[in-house]
């Protein structure tokens, strides 16, 4: 008995095959689709060659110290300095720090103190020297009458914590130094202070603490005297009668050119 589907059987066979995956119809003899002919070229492309499209320019590498020397001179005041240091790109210490750790006590103060970079309780709290090596630092200023509270101006030379507190990298140096000088720049002080050998060589470009500590230099204008970390002198306490040496001398500049 012959049957015959009707249109709407057949078409509902044909959309199921479809959902099942069937892309083509077969015929009854088989397609060798090896000896077929290529498809000829499109008539654009067999017309005329054309010009391969332009490789666009490779964008230039942005050198982070000449950034930062521009934005650095750009900024007329503290405040705009450290906005620009907010929005510095380029250094990734700032990925992983909490704060931006800019400076306390008093600018325009007559000394200004340059430590090296913030550790855990400076990231916290946004201020340097705040962590026991704050408070040394506190008490070595106070034997000489002097305070952040009244004539000292803090600041490091890195701005952000360094992951760990490992010391920073010569290129994150290198980046932050120009920030720097534009910040010794605002703030006048007459006389630098740098703590530890970081400073010491993002200042005067020299290091070894142990034979710069104690012996004046001169940059940025400014004298300059280097001396040892409060946090190193809480590891070696023996070297605290070289720190007191150091202090002394401050204090005999300072009264020297009141």
């Amino acid at each position: 008995m012959e049957s015959a589907l009707d249109y709407w059987s057949a078409k509902a066979l044909l959309e199921w095959q479809v959902e099942l995956g069937a892309t083509e119809t077969l015929c009854e003899a088989p397609v060798n689709r090896y000896e077929l002919a290529p498809p000829a070229p499109k008539a654009a492309e067999s017309s005329k060659p054309g010009r391969a499209p332009p490789v666009p320019p490779k964008p230039k590498p942005v050198d982070p110290v000449a950034e930062a020397r521009k934005q650095a001179k750009a900024a007329p005041e503290l405040p705009s300095l450290r906005a620009a240091l907010a929005g510095f790109r380029h250094c990734d210490l700032k990925m992983g720090a909490r704060n931006l750790v800019f400076s306390d006590g008093q600018p325009g103060a007559r000394v200004m103190v340059i430590g090296e970079a913030p550790g855990r309780e400076e990231d916290q709290q946004g201020r340097p020297f705040v962590g026991p090596a704050g408070q040394m630092l506190d008490r070595m200023l106070a034997a000489i009458d002097l305070s952040r509270d009244k004539n000292v101006y803090l600041t490091n030379v890195l701005p952000w914590r360094p992951q760990q507190n490992r010391d920073p990298l010569p290129e994150e140096v290198a980046m932050m130094v120009p920030f720097l000088e534009r910040h010794v720049g605002l703030a006048h002080p007459d006389f630098l202070v740098l703590m530890g050998n970081v400073s010491c060589q993002a200042v005067l470009g020299k290091t070894g603490i142990s034979r710069l500590r104690g012996q004046w230099a001169q940059a940025w204008g400014k004298p300059v005297l280097p001396m040892f970390h409060p946090a190193y002198l809480l590891r070696q306490p023996g070297h605290k009668r070289a720190a007191w040496a150091d202090l002394l001398e401050l204090k005999a500049r300072l009264g020297a050119v009141s």
